[in-house]
């Protein structure tokens, strides 16, 4: 018993005890050393797979719309390229690789992205898609553009008047006849310039006027797109060709009134068998709707407005100046009842 007792602790106390080195002598490997001094001629990797057809464009660009969720600002803006790229590429007549029914419905929230590359390659592909198919989907771009038009940020608020401008520009009678596209426009113009009217009838100063160049620039560019906007919506078109009734006019008189309308549902502004709606969700696909709602809602607080900075000159006043020629173009057949 003695001598077994000796031996076990002689074995716990060499598990405490340091190894003395001598000079010039390797250290002890550990208990799991692996030897890895081996040299392979090859590596050999089991089920590998090698395709010699790449995926289709089609494919790509679906993986590419997927990819537009990514929270990596780089990638979404490597995907919106890759689908710019590839729309711009496709042969005239031929479809894209992804119709524009999916495309836009993915691509129309990146209006309001936090990244100013994502937001310029999102115009980009926005400026690649057939103009034809931009109609149909006007009213969720305008959606989205509206909120981007009262965002926090400024860069947003100015990208947002980008994207309208492009908007009225291959789809301004959709966005001006539009449902609720014509009364919340012109509020959220007056409501972004700070034209609105107080009950002792002056003008209210928007908080921003005059205190920086920025803050003017912006105005600047507000201005011009709510130009754009009412040219588009009370400016007569000047591309529409006069009907030819063989040479005689009377009793042909204004007959352009009286033919069968282009639309597809002609009556879907009197709201027939639909829900009821307020003046804001409207639609005013007629002009002289259009400046009937224009002069009670927006034209006085338009005009103070336009008078106040037209006072200040500059480039102010020369936005001002331009905004006010088309006011007067577009109502000046008016007449209020």
């Amino acid at each position: 018993m003695g001598g077994s007792s000796a031996k076990r602790k002689k074995e716990k106390k060499k598990d405490f005890q340091k190894p003395k080195l001598k000079v010039g002598k390797a250290k002890p490997k550990a208990a799991n050393f692996t030897d890895t001094s081996f040299k392979a001629k090859s590596i050999v990797l089991t089920q590998q797979s090698l395709s010699a057809n790449a995926p289709s464009v089609v494919a790509q660009c679906s993986h590419h719309l997927s990819m537009l969720a990514h929270k990596s600002d780089s990638q979404r803006r490597d995907s919106l390229a890759y689908l710019t790229t590839a729309i711009t590429n496709t042969p005239a007549g031929a479809p894209l690789p992804q119709p524009t029914s999916i495309i836009l419905p993915a691509v129309q929230r990146l209006i309001l992205d936090g990244s100013n590359a994502v937001r310029q390659q999102l115009l980009k592909l926005l400026q690649s898609l057939p103009k034809n198919d931009i109609a149909s989907y006007s009213d969720q771009l305008l959606l989205h553009t509206r909120a981007g038009m009262t965002h926090i940020a400024t860069e947003i608020r100015t990208f947002a008047l980008d994207v309208l401008e492009w908007l009225l520009g291959v789809a301004g009678d959709e966005v001006v006849s539009g449902v609720g596209g014509w009364v919340k426009m012109l509020k959220c113009f007056i409501g972004l310039l700070g034209w609105q009217n107080e009950t002792s009838g002056k003008w209210s100063a928007p908080k921003s006027f005059g205190k920086s160049g920025g803050d003017a620039k912006i105005m600047v560019k507000q201005m011009n797109a709510l130009a754009a906007f009412l040219r588009a919506g009370l400016v007569p078109s000047q591309t529409e060709e006069p009907i030819d009734v063989g040479g005689t006019t009377f009793p042909l008189w204004q007959c352009e009134h009286h033919m069968v309308s282009e639309r597809s549902n002609t009556f879907v502004h009197l709201n027939l068998f639909g829900a009821p709606r307020d003046e804001e969700a409207e639609m005013y696909e007629d002009r002289e709707d259009r400046q009937r709602v224009f002069h009670d809602k927006a034209e006085a607080a338009i005009v103070a407005g336009l008078d106040q900075v037209t006072k200040g000159g500059g480039e102010l006043g020369r936005a001002a100046a331009q905004l006010r020629k088309v006011v007067r173009e577009g109502m000046s057949d008016f007449r209020s009842d």
